[in-house]
């Protein structure tokens, strides 16, 4: 099965946002990546595709964010949503999506990721848990499902503080 990942662009929106919906089986997925969009801080070549001949079948979205402490701010990218279709999970799409992507975003100076996700998948990329890095999140979630990676070695050592997230997370 070949594979390809690209930036997505204006003609994948509404298939973006499908395959969005029916991976997390709700339609809050897809219309929270329409809304992202709409914000300033979005990087249309942060959100990735993954494509089977002509067809979507994937899509990953990383978008920056803020780590807030008392007394400084850090840049960092959030995660946030990643999805296959159901038919093809476990296929190894998924996965691909999140070596390109990290890869692209480290290529563009980023050093940090923060995921809010499945464990499991998330720390055969070398995710950790972020309260390793005393990064807190805004939303309750637990510990092992909130994870950092640091995409430049010691760039998240002498931080600390809670992740900032735009609005549109909020509503998710």
């Amino acid at each position: 099965m070949k594979i390809t990942i690209r930036p997505e662009n204006k003609n994948d929106y509404k298939n973006i946002s499908l395959i969005n919906d029916m991976a997390f089986g709700q339609e809050n997925e897809g219309l929270f990546v329409e809304k992202i969009r709409s914000n300033k801080k979005f990087q249309s070549n942060l959100s990735l595709v993954a494509c089977m001949g002509n067809e979507i079948v994937g899509h990953i979205l990383f978008f920056p964010i803020e780590i807030i402490s008392e007394t400084n701010q850090f840049e960092t990218l959030a995660l946030a949503p990643m999805s296959v279709i159901p038919e093809l999970q476990e296929l190894g799409i998924g996965s691909q999506l999140v070596e390109k992507g990290l890869a692209k975003a480290k290529k563009m100076g980023y050093t940090s990721v923060i995921v809010l996700g499945h464990a499991k998948f998330y720390t055969k990329f070398g995710f950790t848990p972020a309260s390793q890095f005393n990064i807190s999140s805004s939303f309750k979630v637990p510990d092992e499902n909130f994870m950092a990676l640091e995409l430049k070695k010691e760039a998240l050592q002498k931080l600390s503080g809670c992740v900032s997230y735009p609005k549109e997370f909020d509503e998710l």
